[in-house]
C-alpha cells in the first residue's frame, strides 16, 4: 500500500478523533449541568468508556490468544494516563460551558502543541526524537496567538 495512502488513513484518524473530543466537551457540559455536579459528568464519562475499552481487551485477548503482560507495567503506568485524563475531561465539563466549546479546545489544542513539541525533543517515553526548529516554534506561536484571539 502506497505510505501516502497510509499516512492519508492516519490524517484522517486523527481529525476524526479531534472531532469526536470537540463534541465529547459540550456533551459532557451538559451532563454535567444536568447531574448538577460537573466532575459527575467526568465520572460518567470514564465510566462509560472504561466499560466499553475492558470488553474490546477482553474479546480481543480471547479471541486472539494473546496475554497481555499486566504485571510488566509499572505501577505509575496505570494510573497516569487516567489521570491525565481526568484534568482534561473534569477541566473541559467545567469550561465549556463558562467559555465554550471553541475555546475549550483552542486552549486544549495549544496545550497540546506545546507540550507535544517538548515531549518530542526529549523522546519522552520513546517517541520519535524531533530537534526544535523555526517552523516548529512558529507554528506553536501562531497557534497560542489565534488561542488568545480567539479566546478575548
Amino acid at each position: 500500500m502506497n505510505s501516502w495512502l497510509v499516512g492519508l488513513g492516519w490524517g484522517v484518524l486523527g481529525i476524526v478523533a479531534g472531532a469526536c473530543i470537540g463534541m465529547q466537551a459540550p456533551i459532557n457540559g451538559q451532563l454535567g449541568r444536568l447531574l448538577g455536579y460537573p466532575v459527575a459528568a467526568a465520572a460518567v464519562s470514564f465510566l462509560a468508556g472504561g466499560v466499553v475499552l475492558w470488553a474490546i481487551t477482553f474479546i480481543y485477548a480471547s479471541r486472539s490468544g494473546v496475554s497481555l503482560g499486566w504485571g510488566a507495567v509499572p505501577v505509575w503506568m496505570y494510573v497516569a494516563g487516567g489521570l491525565l485524563g481526568m484534568v482534561y475531561v473534569t477541566s473541559s465539563v467545567i469550561l465549556t460551558p463558562l467559555i465554550g466549546a471553541a475555546a475549550v479546545m483552542a486552549l486544549s489544542v495549544a496545550g497540546q502543541m506545546v507540550a507535544g513539541i517538548l515531549l518530542d525533543r526529549i523522546g519522552f517515553m520513546g517517541v520519535a526524537v524531533r530537534e526544535l526548529s523555526l517552523g516548529r516554534v512558529a507554528g506553536a506561536l501562531l497557534l497560542v496567538a489565534g488561542v488568545v484571539i480567539r479566546t478575548t
